[in-house]
C-alpha cells in the first residue's frame, strides 16, 4: 500500500505506517459519520414536496376541468342568446 511522502515531525526519527482498519471499524465509522446528512435530508424534503405537488395537481385536474366545462357551456349559451 502506498502511504505517500514520509514527512516526519520535528523530533521524530522513525516512520511507522498506520494499521489497516478492519470491516467492523469501517462500518462503525460509516454509521457515526454525519457528513452529507443535510444533503440527504434536503433531498428527501424536496422529494416529498414534489410528490405532494403532483398529488395536488392530479386531484385538482378534475375540478379545473369541471370549471372549464361549465364556463364553456355558459359562454356558448350567452353567445346563442346574444345572436
Amino acid at each position: 500500500m502506498h502511504y505517500g511522502a514520509r514527512i516526519l515531525a520535528p523530533g521524530v526519527h522513525s516512520w511507522t505506517p498506520r494499521s489497516e482498519p478492519n470491516m467492523r471499524t469501517l462500518l462503525s465509522n460509516f454509521v457515526k459519520d454525519e457528513q452529507g446528512q443535510d444533503l440527504i435530508e434536503y433531498t428527501l424534503l424536496l422529494a416529498f414536496v414534489c410528490l405532494a405537488s403532483a398529488a395536488l395537481f392530479i386531484s385538482a385536474g378534475g375540478s379545473v376541468g369541471g370549471i372549464w366545462s361549465a364556463t364553456n357551456s355558459r359562454l356558448a349559451a350567452a353567445n346563442t342568446s346574444a345572436s
